[in-house]
């Protein structure tokens, strides 16, 4: 069901929009949920990743592994781990790109953008669970 008029239900152009998306775009679509201690702390659910970001693993063949983001490949919609590498033929290692949706971030590289993102949307969460917890009588 669709509720926006500016937002088309088009699967070709959703797509489209996806695939086609530019950088800045990309950045917050890949995004990963924070550990549960993390939440608890800054009130927030998911944050953009970033390099030096520390992650956890927790689908597919890596899972458990830990480790730091080399890099965020933004073209290829991957991140690379330092520990999550395979060796090639050759004896060199080569990193194997993993879906930032499908890691926890562990500890975050904080700076002063980052700490003014987390304040933000920690603030948003809080006003959603105060709009939760006022409850208004049907009697007036």
């Amino acid at each position: 069901m669709k509720f926006s008029a500016d937002v088309s239900s088009s699967r070709r152009k959703s797509r489209k929009a996806h695939f086609g998306a530019t950088s800045d775009v990309r950045r917050k679509i890949m995004s990963a949920p924070l550990s549960k201690e993390l939440r608890e702390k800054y009130n927030v659910r998911s944050i953009p990743v970033r390099k030096d970001d520390e992650v956890m693993v927790v689908r597919g063949t890596y899972k458990g592994r830990e480790g730091k983001i080399n890099q965020v490949y933004r073209k290829k919609w991957v991140i690379h781990v330092d520990r999550v590498a395979r060796e090639k033929v050759n004896g060199a290692t080569a990193p194997i790109g993993i879906s930032a949706s499908k890691v926890i971030v562990t500890k975050i590289k904080l700076d002063k953008s980052r700490l003014a993102i987390l304040e933000r949307k920690g603030k948003k969460e809080a006003m959603k669970q105060v709009k939760l917890t006022i409850k208004i009588p049907k009697n007036i």
